[in-house]
């Protein structure tokens, strides 16, 4: 993963240790004080976020203690690999693309950022500017131009 997406689980990691973790665990107390637990809707609502909160926290610690952060800056060449942000041209409507080849947690398609295990990050591993890669999408098989590959940090 990149740095960038290293502080991002970080952070969220710790707001919901030191946010959410106290906030449910309050509304869990104050639920308790309503009385019956069986047919307390707040109750089982507060334990079910208390659950998913547990769950995100245990998932995070895992990604984090296994991450291997790779520096982009200190990549080069012309081969796509991890890190890259690669400029590619559809054949079919001359659209522009850009996208960031990042690690499965960070990816984000909206915000240009692929994840390394995407088919089409797949497909553009290896390759330099001038190959042509064909992915398999929804919609059919896509044909891209790379036209540019940088590292940018």
């Amino acid at each position: 993963m990149t740095p960038a997406g290293h502080v991002a689980l970080e952070q969220e990691l710790k707001h919901r240790q030191q946010v959410e973790r106290p906030r449910i665990i309050a509304a869990i107390s104050e639920a308790r004080a309503h009385g019956d637990l069986s047919e307390n809707a707040e109750y089982h609502a507060a334990k079910e976020a208390q659950s998913h909160n547990e769950g995100r926290i245990s998932e995070l610690e895992d990604k984090l203690g296994r991450a291997e952060v790779i520096d982009i800056g200190k990549l080069s060449g012309t081969k796509i690999k991890f890190g890259a942000t690669v400029t590619l041209i559809d054949e079919d409507t001359e659209e522009k693309k850009v996208y960031m080849i990042v690690g499965d947690m960070e990816a984000d398609v909206k915000k240009g950022r692929i994840s390394i295990s995407s088919p089409i990050a797949r497909a553009l591993i290896g390759k330099t500017i001038g190959d042509t890669v064909e992915v398999m999408a929804p919609g059919g098989a896509r044909s891209y131009e790379i036209t540019d590959v940088k590292f940018i940090a």
